[in-house]
């Protein structure tokens, strides 16, 4: 005789198959969607990582506001990149 009901799914069963087919559609959906909001962003060419300015670009912005004249950005910029010039006293 053949055991048809031998091995059936109690309330737990249902329970973990239920659960399980709503964690497969959600993974399923959220990762539909992260692909499509992916794909409509536009890419502006940037890296996505927003970095610090460097010293020197900040004093080029200041330079280029106006802020600063020539001779001071010029000044300022061989004491960043370690070119001092030293003059002689007296």
């Amino acid at each position: 005789m053949m055991f048809w009901y031998d091995h059936d799914m109690s309330g737990w069963g249902y329970a973990w198959m239920g659960l399980g087919m709503v964690v497969f559609w959600g993974l399923l959906i959220a990762g539909f969607v992260l692909l499509v909001r992916s794909a409509v962003q536009p890419y502006d060419g940037r890296p996505s990582l927003h970095h610090a300015p460097t010293a020197e670009q900040l004093l080029a912005e200041r330079f280029a506001r106006g802020e600063i004249d020539r001779d001071e950005y010029v000044s300022r910029l061989e004491t960043l990149r370690g070119h001092t010039s030293r003059k002689a006293n007296g």
